[in-house]
């Protein structure tokens, strides 16, 4: 093992015995290379004439670049063309370390990580699997779960998922949670929240969120070693009163010695820029200090460099202008209020009687989408197709269930996607 991932081990195993328990083989041997090419660039930076960088530099000391690409962008060139840390630009590292803090009040400036920069929240959920996931771990998920962790998880990484029953007399079944976590003997366990939930589009109310955090804590506390993964992909999209508006990370971050919570969040969805593949990752233990973060964070950055070397340079430089434009927060407010009114018009039309001879919603009350499960007899690959083919509307097929990305459809619209979806299942009964 190379000496710099043993000096961070040891970091690790001193301040959180069950924090380096619960790493991989593979997250225990990465590291981040502060010896070699980086640290003499490193060592090397601010001298006069600077011949270690891999990047080309103008005469007079600014990045090389095209005008054909720097005239189309009104930025500092600093800022566009070089490369950013693999850790991320540390100005869009402490902004949105601030930000989780504006988000969730209630964590009540509890010690944290930085949160690092990834390539969007894929990458993020994929550098937690190589820092925490070896072969055959199990992924603890729900029956409706974003297909994407198949390929981040079990095909990359040998993980299984195994998964338990989402929904039960209209919301979370509790039940079906406790049971799987504590199913087989006590040991390491992960698990993946993702709230509002890809497929479904439910959060947790307030009440349930504080069940699942009381469940996971009576799992910790009968030794076994959690490793929490929330997935915070529609962070901040929830439309009804009493459903969960903070992160459950707010709960889990300082929840038990045994219980490692780990947020993966980004700008993609919550600011719609889903193609700059800006996210975070951030840490949060109880008893977690920042010597304790700092090796979890060059741990993470090593196995970023390792895998995409570092993330888009201009996409952190444009966010970070954004988050401080005075008219940020007002321009969030008014797409909020779009996604909303959508929402707002599925849930008025289908509160026609005449849907349920066909098909009836799953609970949804946030995000993006919302599912319908078809009645039996009804093929939703079948339907999908006579969808597509006789109505012109594309949905996404899951069985015997469809969702539906209202986030992509006007509200002035929704009515005529229902009636459609009514006539094809018509068409295939």
């Amino acid at each position: 093992m190379n000496p710099q991932a043993e000096a961070l081990n040891a970091t690790i195993q001193g301040k959180s015995n069950q924090v380096f328990e619960l790493l991989s083989e593979r997250g225990k041997e990465i590291f981040f290379p502060k010896k070699g090419i980086l640290g003499q660039t490193a060592e090397a930076k601010g001298t006069k004439i600077n011949a270690t960088i891999g990047a080309a530099i103008e005469d007079d000391g600014t990045p090389m670049r095209l005008e054909s690409i720097a005239s189309i962008i009104n930025m500092d060139p600093s800022r566009v063309f070089p490369y950013a840390p693999s850790f991320g630009r540390p100005d869009i590292r402490a902004k949105w370390k601030t930000m989780i803090y504006e988000k969730n009040p209630s964590l009540n400036n509890v010690e944290l990580s930085l949160p690092v920069v990834t390539n969007a929240l894929t990458h993020g959920i994929s550098m937690a699997g190589y820092l925490f996931l070896d072969a055959g771990d199990e992924v603890i998920v729900p029956d409706l779960f974003w297909g994407n962790y198949n390929l981040t998880l079990a095909n990359a990484y040998e993980a299984q998922l195994v998964k338990f029953n989402l929904f039960k007399n209209g919301g979370f079944d509790l039940d079906a949670f406790e049971a799987k976590l504590n199913e087989g003997g006590i040991g390491k366990k992960v698990v993946i929240l993702n709230f509002p939930n890809n497929p479904s589009g439910y959060t947790p109310t307030d009440a349930e969120q504080s069940d699942i955090v009381a469940i996971v804590k009576a799992a910790a506390e009968k030794g076994n070693k959690i490793v929490t993964i929330t997935d915070d992909a529609y962070f901040g999209l929830v439309y009804e009163e009493g459903i969960a508006r903070e992160s459950i990370f707010t709960e889990l971050c300082e929840l038990h010695e045994n219980v490692l919570a780990i947020k993966i969040d980004g700008a993609t969805k919550e600011d719609y820029v889903w193609g700059f593949r800006v996210g975070f990752i951030t840490y949060g233990i109880k008893g977690g200090d920042a010597e304790l973060y700092g090796a979890l964070e060059a741990k993470t950055a090593g196995a970023i460099r390792g895998n995409i070397s570092n993330s888009a340079n201009i996409s952190q430089s444009l966010l970070l202008e954004a988050f401080s434009s005075p008219e940020y927060a007002k321009q969030k407010e008014a797409k909020y209020d779009i996604m909303k009114a959508r929402y707002d018009a599925v849930k008025e039309t289908l509160k026609e009687e005449k849907y349920k001879s066909y098909f009836t919603a799953l609970p949804y009350n946030s995000g993006y989408f919302m599912c319908i499960k078809l009645a039996d007899g009804l093929n939703g690959e079948e339907v999908r197709k006579v969808l597509i083919e006789k109505y012109s509307i594309g949905l996404i097929s899951l069985g015997n269930v469809l969702r539906v990305a209202y986030s992509a459809v006007a509200a002035t619209d929704v009515k005529e996607m229902f009636d459609g979806i009514y006539n094809a299942c018509k068409d295939c009964k």
